[in-house]
């Protein structure tokens, strides 16, 4: 056998992320072993990421799966490390076009039970459910489940057993000494882990610029107990509808102060009542519901709302907007923001915090006093983690590109003298001869519209973006036989400044008008060459009306008429 034979048979083990690196959100991770061109794959999450402006009127996006759908055959399974919607946001989207075993946690899979019920996949996906700590074969992978903290319940990490070597894979993690639901960081065990050999560690870069640990959840539960216990008024607490903890705290600040507890947006209700199925939360207050709470005083309750990102159709915007049928904000109240800033999300809250205040109600964020911690490890834990794991290969994921060097250069100081850093689509050996950027693979974005999943750069979201910063025109032409106009172009104008004259239209029909005169009757046959000559001096006369930096986006109508 050629030596170029012995290199294409040889098994090898990679790591190709499709979501999560060079991005905070949206992770999607596979992992694959045997020859290059037919190797068997597991992935590892399968995330969603909130749209921003760039992308009008898409609420989510996903990774674009080309690659490994193409693949799917070899798919031995999606895993999913925790229930954020960063990590399992996209599974009821994307497993129609992979078709393949889920494995998660109990807390997990009652949550994703609930997302396939709503888009009428439960019937259809064989969810394994492994234990806390449980472990499981696929194909020439050994996972085992290893239980860390976070801001959610069941975070895990993952020990993936190759033939090639382990990799431990974190998922979201920190280091809570005292976590409130849910085991610590079991030490012993990462130790262990360490002893038995770490080929790479694929971690967590989100708080890597934090220099101190993250914090603990109970110094987060005694301080708002102490911040809000004095407070006069109603109160409203929001925070990610997925940390558990964080309202089980907010309960406790209620009993603490006398107040009754109410949860408000569907999002919640149904993580509290996923975390009581799943055996958590045992002693959880009675809950008034929202119309019952309209009428307690204002001293004696206790509100618990989703929308701490300001999202427009959560229950602290409509309900600051008067827009919640059954609860206001009156001046004297307290709003307490639970929750991280997320980057891209500052002026949207910002409106929200002004609104409110103008209402007359005391904003409270992290900023203002110790309402909040984070699910995500400081520098300190990471080196406690490069400690216990002592990994060949550091493989920084889950952050922007900024993030993920920084951790790459931490573990370098540290003694790991092997990083790589990775971006969406790196196709990348881990062994034997790794790390090394193979090739760029397939990726993207898909955005999902309504029922419809599509290209994040689909011609109706490039149209609609384009709208949004350059405006629109319609022009409609009616044609006679003799190919003369039936009567004067219609043009309808989308979102142009006009001038106090209302000359726009005048001035583009004009312009359609002077060049119409002029065509050749070749043209004035073909629909397709007479809209793109009509198109092009209505978009240069949008254009030049107020000396506008970008045409607008035009679109031309034609009707003949029969003789």
């Amino acid at each position: 056998m050629t030596g170029t034979n012995m290199t294409e048979d040889r098994d090898e083990l990679h790591f190709l992320p499709l979501g999560g690196s060079g991005e905070i959100g949206m992770n999607l991770n596979l992992y694959g072993f045997g020859p290059k061109d037919r190797q068997d794959w597991i992935m590892v999450d399968c995330g969603v990421s909130f749209a921003d402006i760039y992308y009008p009127g898409i609420d989510l996006l996903m990774p674009e799966i080309g690659f490994i759908e193409d693949r799917k055959d070899h798919l031995l399974g999606m895993i999913i490390t925790h229930a954020h919607e960063d990590h399992v946001g996209a599974v009821a989207h994307l497993w129609p076009y992979l078709r393949c075993p889920v494995y998660a946690t109990p807390f997990t899979a009652i949550l994703l039970r609930g997302k396939l019920e709503e888009q009428g996949l439960l019937d259809q996906v064989e969810i394994h459910e492994i234990p806390l700590g449980g472990s499981f074969t696929a194909g020439p992978f050994e996972v085992e489940y290893v239980t860390l903290t976070h801001s959610i319940l069941e975070p895990n990490a993952l020990r993936i057993k190759t033939p090639l070597g382990n990799i431990f894979h974190t998922g979201d993690w920190k280091i809570d000494p005292d976590p409130l639901i849910g085991d610590a960081v079991d030490a012993t065990q990462m130790g262990n882990i360490g002893d038995e050999g770490v080929l790479a560690l694929v971690c967590d870069s989100t708080n890597v610029f934090n220099v101190q640990p993250t914090g603990s959840e109970k110094a987060v539960r005694d301080n708002m107990i102490q911040l809000l216990s004095g407070k006069k008024g109603r109160i409203f607490c929001t925070t990610f509808a997925s940390n558990v903890v964080r309202v089980e705290t907010l309960a406790k600040v209620a009993e603490a102060s006398g107040r009754h507890l109410c949860l408000v947006g569907a999002s919640l209700k149904r993580n509290v009542a996923a975390a009581r199925k799943a055996g958590y939360l045992t002693d959880f207050p009675p809950v008034v519901d929202e119309e019952e709470a309209g009428y307690l005083p204002p001293e004696k309750v206790l509100f618990v709302c989703t929308g701490c990102q300001g999202e427009a159709r959560a229950a602290m915007m409509r309900i600051a907007q008067d827009n919640h049928r059954s609860i206001s904000i009156s001046r004297g109240d307290t709003v307490v923001f639970s929750s991280k800033i997320i980057p891209g999300n500052e002026l949207t809250l910002g409106r929200l915090h002004n609104h409110l205040v103008d209402k007359g109600a005391d904003v409270i964020t992290e900023k203002d006093a110790f309402v909040h911690v984070s699910g995500h490890p400081g520098q300190k834990e990471l080196l406690q983690m490069y400690n216990w794991t002592r990994p060949d290969i550091l493989v920084p994921v889950h952050g922007e590109l900024r993030h993920m060097t920084h951790q790459a250069e931490l573990g370098q100081s540290h003694g790991i003298e092997k990083t790589i850093v990775p971006r969406n689509g790196h196709r990348i050996r881990l062994a034997p001869e790794g790390p090394e950027l193979l090739d760029e693979v397939e990726h993207g974005y898909m955005a999902l519209d309504g029922q419809f999943l599509v290209s994040a750069e689909d011609e109706a979201i490039v149209t609609r973006r384009r709208l949004m910063y350059n405006g629109g025109l319609v022009v409609s032409l009616v044609l006679k036989p003799d190919f003369d106009l039936a009567c004067t172009p219609e043009i309808t104008i989308l979102g142009l400044v006009d001038d106090d004259e209302g000359g726009l239209i005048p001035y583009i029909r004009q312009h359609i008008l002077d060049r119409y005169d002029r065509l050749p009757d070749r043209v004035l046959r073909n629909d397709s060459a007479l809209k793109e000559e009509i198109r092009i001096v209505a978009r240069r006369s949008g254009k030049a009306f107020g000396n506008r930096e970008t045409g607008p986006v035009t679109i031309v109508n034609i009707l003949r008429l029969d003789g």
